[in-house]
């Protein structure tokens, strides 16, 4: 009876041990559990983190590549400027040239009209002392020759 006992004893000591060890082991695993959701996590911040990098030197790219348009434009624009520039000039100087030209009209068609008054001036004088050869000929022919 004592054996019993002693059995009983050691048996009930042994399922006690059992169920700490069943909740020890149910404690590890939700440990483990927890671990490898940190460890999870922190792969999923490395994937993250290496998906950022490869977007942020695609941007630095972009950016550089667009810096190299804006000055290639900035370049061209100031070429523009600069060749507008020299057309005013020329412009300005053809106007010049175009304004000086039409004074020269205006001053040679002044003399053109002083010569042809001086022409009939003279027609009329040769007319009124000549008599009718000279009346037969037309102004024309003076003013053509």
């Amino acid at each position: 009876e004592m054996e019993v006992e002693e059995l009983q004893r050691l048996l009930a000591g042994m399922e006690k041990e059992h169920r700490n060890l069943l909740a020890r082991m149910e404690a590890g695993e939700a440990e483990l559990e927890r671990l490898r959701k940190v460890e999870g996590d922190k792969v999923a911040q490395q994937d993250r983190s290496a998906q950022l990098e490869k977007e942020v030197a695609a941007l630095r790219e972009k950016i550089h590549h667009l810096d190299d348009m804006l000055k290639s434009q900035q370049r061209k624009v100031r070429q523009m400027i600069e060749q507008l520039q020299n057309s005013k000039t020329v412009i300005q100087a053809k106007d010049a040239a175009i304004q000086e030209l039409k004074e020269r009209v205006s001053y040679l068609e002044a003399e053109n009209l002083e010569m042809h008054d001086r022409i009939e001036h003279l027609i009329e004088q040769q007319v009124s002392r000549g008599g009718p050869s000279a009346r037969a000929r037309s102004k024309s022919e003076y003013v053509s020759r």
